[in-house]
């Protein structure tokens, strides 16, 4: 065995002694980290002989016993340090149990104490409490009328969250605020009976504008000869989409009109906005035409033809009766107009027979006829024909509304309302056409008899001046 191989076992021996010894391990587990292979660094020469390297290992023994030495006492130390943190940890949970305890007990007594105040108050406030409740059931009422009122628009909203926060306020009111919400009702109840101008927002399509409004009372509000309507739900003035009926705006103007002093009527809405709402909502007679369908303006254009044709007859049949008035007063027979037509007859045959003469007459009396009585026709057919076609739409618009119930049922009226307002319009174009027609006709065919009449007399006369 060569000296490196004796040195390498006994180096391996001393290492596996140390870790038994100096370690507390046991032997085979030193042994195995003795075999495992782990670089070694020698510092200085390299021994060579047993006795240096027995001198080599007591010196790294020593070493490594300071070193043990000191690990050991800085384990000490950590463990008094852990031992003094546990203290503090332990003193630390017991202030807290403490103070919680404290906590706990200052708690049941608060409640105790708050227990015993609540009584008393109760006792204390006696009908005060009725009051009280009376106070805040008062302001909130209040409220919900203030909010709806036009007055708001002139006076602003502050009212209106001083009566929400005392409404809702959980402590007894102060005198203060007692006077404040009676003079919030009697300031109500003063402007209901005033007519005040006073600029506003009012909201437009266009935007906001500020104007001059009138409110009048609680009722109406206009503005530029326009009503507007008071919106509570977003606290605002609105213009209408469009303004009621004419005989409601004429009185705008009525009232603007006039003087100081003067009394002048105003529309006024009672139900603050809800009629004139509905108001605005009511469609005029035009703006009902299209609900007829083809049906309903079939029936406009055949009356319009018929009442043109009814007007042009009529002016005929004026200038020709005024013609025929002035043929009566003379002798001479004047050929535009049919009495003269009808007595030239007589003059351009004087040597006939009276036979033969009323023959002629009554030839020539049948040709006036025929030309006064024509287009009047036309006339009474279509005062028959229109509340006709007006049952006819009446039916196809009943038929629209059943198959409207079979399709959706009769749950929704709006589903239906298309059918039924074709039904119903169309009848009353039919009837709103044909009774100003049958007038006319009546007129007309009046006015045409007259003169046939006259045209009769007049051959008659003649005939009997025949010989």
């Amino acid at each position: 065995m060569s000296r490196f191989e004796r040195f390498k076992n006994v180096t391996t021996m001393l290492a596996a002694g140390l870790l038994v010894g100096g370690f507390g391990l046991p032997v085979a587990e030193a042994q195995e980290a003795a075999s495992e292979p782990t670089p070694m660094v020698i510092e200085g020469p390299v021994p060579t002989t047993a006795d240096e390297l027995l001198q080599e290992v007591l010196k790294g023994w020593e070493v490594e016993k300071v070193e043990d030495a000191e690990r050991e006492r800085r384990f000490l130390n950590a463990r008094e340090d852990q031992k003094r943190l546990l203290q503090e940890a332990k003193a630390k949970e017991a202030r807290a149990e403490a103070l919680s305890q404290a906590l706990e007990k200052e708690y049941q007594e608060n409640e105790t104490r708050i227990a015993e105040l609540e009584e008393a108050l109760e006792q204390r406030m006696g009908n005060l409490g009725e009051l009280f409740g009376v106070t805040r059931q008062i302001a909130g009422d209040t409220r919900g009328n203030i909010e709806a009122s036009i007055t708001t628009a002139q006076f602003g909203r502050e009212r209106i969250e001083f009566l929400e926060e005392l409404g809702k306020s959980k402590e007894l009111p102060s005198i203060s605020e007692l006077e404040r919400l009676w003079q919030e009702l009697v300031r109500e109840m003063v402007e209901q009976g005033k007519v005040v101008e006073f600029p506003a927002k009012v909201y437009t399509p266009s935007g906001v504008e500020t104007r001059d409004v009138i409110r009048a009372g609680v009722f109406t509000v206009i503005s530029d000869g326009e009503y507007l309507l008071w919106d509570p739900l977003q606290g605002q003035l609105q213009k209408l989409s469009r303004q009621p009926p004419a005989r409601f705006v004429d009185t705008i103007e009525d009232y603007m009109n006039a003087k100081e002093g003067e009394l002048a009527g105003l529309a006024v809405d009672p139900s603050r906005g809800s009629l004139l709402a509905v108001l605005i909502e009511t469609r005029k007679l035009t703006e009902r035409i299209p609900e007829g369908g083809a049906v309903g303006y079939t029936i406009i254009v055949l009356g319009v033809i018929a009442a043109l044709l009814a007007i042009y007859k009529m002016i005929v049949l004026f200038i020709i009766g005024r013609k025929v008035e002035a043929q009566k007063k003379t002798k001479r027979p004047d050929r535009s107009n049919p009495l003269g037509r009808v007595l030239a007859v007589a003059e351009d045959n004087p040597d006939v027979d009276r036979e033969q003469l009323e023959l002629m007459l009554d030839e020539a009396v049948l040709r006036e006829t025929s030309k006064l009585e024509s287009l009047i026709w036309l006339v009474r057919i279509v005062s028959v024909v229109a509340p006709l076609m007006g049952l006819l739409g009446t039916v196809t618009g009943m038929i629209k509304t059943f198959q409207s119930i079979t399709l959706f049922g009769a749950g929704d009226p709006r589903m239906m309302a298309g059918g039924i307002s074709e039904a119903l319009v169309t009848t009353m174009l039919g009837l709103v056409t044909a009774i100003p027609l049958v007038l006319l006709h009546a007129a007309l065919a009046n006015n045409a008899k007259k003169i046939v009449d006259t045209l009769d007399e007049q051959s008659a006369g003649l005939i009997a001046q025949q010989e």
